[in-house]
C-alpha cells in the first residue's frame, strides 16, 4: 500500500488512557509511526478518553512517557496541539453530539428507548432460539406518540444507526487483502449513549474524517467494527453533513481532499501458549520493560519483527532503517509470537555493542534511582560507574541486572549477605583475609593485573585454590558472593578502602556476630 497520489499519509495512534501502554498498543503506534516517518507524513496522537469512569490523567501521561521512551515522537497531539485539534476526545463532545443530532435530523439515525433489562431479555430469547445476538430493530420505526410515551416514563434514548437489511460491504485491507461482510450479520448499532456520551463508532469515525486520516492501522480485534465505520463515513460525507457540523460547532474544517481512509488490521500478539498476550505471560507494559532495563531501540526493533518481516532473514534494524524498509504489505496475517527469550537475547547483544561511555550513561538512571544513591550521581560515583562498564558488558542482558552486581560499591559501609558470610567467612578465611590485607597493602601499581598477582600469591602461600582465596576477599569488600571480576573491581576502589574492609572482615570471622 502506498500513499494516494502525492498526498503525504496522515496516520494516528489513539489509545484509551485507562491503563499502561501495552506492547500490543506500542506495536500499533510503532507501525503507524514508521509508515508516516518513511513517507514524509504526519503521525498524530489522539487520546480517546470519553469513558470518564476509566480514563485517568496518570494513565495518559504514562502512555506519553512510554512513547517518548521508545522514541516515537508525534507531530500533533494533546501536548503539542495542531491544526485539527483538540486531540483529546473529552474536549470534542460538542462535535459528537452535533453529528449525532444531524444524523437524527436527516433521518439517518433514530432514537431507541429499550431499557437494559429489555435488551437482556431480547438477548436471552435469541440465544434460546439459536439466533445470533444483536439488536432486533424493535424501535426502528416508532411513532411520535410512542416516543412521547417512552419519554413520559422517564426513559432516555440511545441513538442508533440503521444498517442495511441485505447485501454486503467490502473493503481492501492493507494486510488482509479483500474483506467482505454480510449486512444481515450486522445489527443496528449505538452511536450515542443515553447519557449523551459518544460510542467508539461515532467518536473515532468522526475524528478520523475530521482530522484527515489516510490509513487506520489497528489491531485485528477491531476488524468487526470496520463495516459500521464505513457506513458512518458514508453518512457523514453525504450532503456535506460533517463539514456543516464542523462549521456550526467551531471545529477546524477537514484537510482539503480528505476522504474515507484505508485500513490495516494487525495480527494479535500471543504468548507461548499461542493465546492473546496478557499479564499471565509476564511483562506486557512498556514501562515494565523500561524498568527491567530493556533498551528502547531494541524494543522498537523487536516489536517491528512481531508480525512484520523484511526478507525473512534479516532481523537487526535501527529505528532509522525501519522507517525506510517498513511496509504493511510485509505484515503477516497470522498471530505474532511475543518471544521474551528472543527479546532478552537481542537486548544482551545490543548491550555488548555499546561503548563504555554509552553503557555507563544508560546505567546511570538505574543507579541514581536506586535506594543506595537516591539522586544524582557525584563525579566520583560517575567515575566508578564508568569503570564498571567494561566489567559488566558480558555479564548482563538487561540494564537492571547490573544493579545487584555493583550497588555495594556506592555504599559507605559494607552490608553483608549472611548467606555469603556463612559460606565463605569460615574455616581458613581468617588466614586468607589476614594475608590478603597485607598483600594488597603492598600492591604497586594499583591495577587489576597487580592485584590478581597478589591474590594468587596468597592462594599459593596458603596452599588453597583461587576460589578459597578470592571469595573471602569478595565478601569482605562487597558484602556478597557475586560481583564483577574481583581484581578489576578492587582496582576501581581506593586501596585504603579495600584494605580496611578486608581487615574488618577478618575480625568478623574471628568473632562472628
Amino acid at each position: 500500500m502506498t500513499a494516494t497520489g502525492d498526498v503525504p499519509p496522515r496516520v494516528r495512534f489513539a489509545p484509551a488512557p485507562s491503563g499502561w501502554l501495552h506492547v500490543g498498543g506500542a506495536r500499533t503506534a510503532l507501525y503507524n509511526w514508521l509508515w508516516a516517518r518513511g513517507r514524509g507524513g504526519a503521525f498524530v496522537l489522539r487520546i480517546e478518553d470519553t469513558d470518564a469512569e476509566r480514563a485517568t490523567e496518570e494513565s495518559m501521561h504514562g502512555m506519553l512517557e512510554a512513547l517518548r521512551f521508545l522514541g516515537l515522537d508525534w507531530d500533533e497531539g494533546p501536548d503539542r496541539g495542531g491544526p485539527y485539534g483538540p486531540y483529546r476526545q473529552s474536549e470534542r463532545t460538542v462535535l459528537y453530539r452535533g453529528v449525532a443530532a444531524a444524523l437524527l435530523e436527516a433521518g439517518l439515525a433514530y432514537d431507541a428507548y429499550e431499557t437494559p433489562e429489555e435488551l437482556e431479555a431480547q438477548r436471552r430469547e435469541q440465544q434460546a432460539k439459536g439466533l445470533p445476538p444483536g439488536y432486533a430493530g424493535g424501535h426502528r420505526n416508532l411513532t411520535q406518540e410512542q416516543r412521547e410515551a417512552f419519554l413520559a416514563e422517564g426513559r432516555r434514548p440511545v441513538i442508533r444507526v440503521r444498517t442495511p437489511d441485505e447485501g454486503t460491504i467490502g473493503f481492501h485491507d492493507a494486510i488482509r487483502g479483500p474483506v467482505e461482510f454480510d449486512w444481515k450479520d450486522i445489527p443496528d448499532f449505538v452511536i450515542q449513549r443515553a447519557d449523551g456520551s459518544p460510542t467508539y463508532y461515532l467518536a473515532a469515525t468522526t475524528d478520523d474524517l475530521a482530522m484527515g486520516m489516510t490509513l487506520i492501522a489497528r489491531g485485528e480485534d477491531l476488524l468487526s467494527a470496520t463495516p459500521r465505520q464505513l457506513l458512518l463515513y458514508e453518512l457523514l460525507l453525504r450532503d456535506g453533513l460533517l463539514d456543516r457540523v464542523l462549521a456550526e460547532t467551531g471545529f477546524p474544517q477537514r484537510p482539503e481532499g480528505a476522504s474515507v481512509p484505508g485500513f490495516a488490521h494487525l495480527p494479535l500478539l500471543v504468548g507461548e501458549d499461542r493465546k492473546p498476550l496478557s499479564k499471565r505471560h509476564g511483562s506486557v507494559a512498556i514501562d515494565e520493560f523500561r524498568r527491567q532495563g530493556y533498551l528502547p531501540e531494541v524494543l522498537v526493533n523487536f516489536l517491528a519483527l512481531c508480525g512484520w518481516s523484511y526478507d525473512g532473514t534479516r532481523e537487526k534494524f535501527t529505528p532509522e532503517e525501519l522507517t525506510q524498509v517498513f511496509s504493511f504489505e510485509r505484515v503477516g496475517r497470522n498471530p505474532a509470537y511475543f518471544d521474551t527469550d528472543k527479546l532478552r537475547a537481542m537486548n544482551g547483544d545490543r548491550i555488548k555493542e555499546l561503548s563504555d561511555d554509552e553503557l555507563a550513561e544508560r546505567l546511570q538512571p538505574y543507579v541514581a534511582e536506586s535506594e543506595v544513591v537516591g539522586g544524582s550521581l557525584t563525579p566520583e560515583q560517575q567515575r566508578l560507574l564508568r569503570g564498571f562498564a567494561p566489567l559488566l558488558r558480558e555479564r548482563i542482558q538487561t540494564l537492571a541486572e547490573a544493579l545487584p552486581l555493583i550497588e555495594w560499591a556506592f555504599r559507605d559501609e559494607v552490608v553483608f549477605d549472611e548467606r555469603a558470610v556463612a559460606k565463605h567467612l569460615k574455616g581458613r578465611a581468617g588466614e586468607v583475609l589476614e594475608a590478603a590485607a597485607a598483600a594488597l597493602a603492598a600492591v604497586e601499581p594499583w591495577t587489576g593485573e597487580a592485584i590478581m598477582a597478589a591474590l594468587d600469591g596468597v592462594a599459593e602461600k596458603l596452599g588453597v585454590g583461587r576460589g578459597k582465596a578470592f571469595q573471602p576477599v569478595r565478601v569482605a569488600v562487597t558484602g556478597g558472593a557475586v560481583s564483577p571480576p574481583l581484581p578489576e573491581t578492587l582496582a576501581l576502589l581506593d586501596r585504603d578502602v579495600v584494605v580496611s574492609r578486608v581487615t574488618a572482615a577478618r575480625a568478623r570471622v574471628a568473632s562472628p556476630a
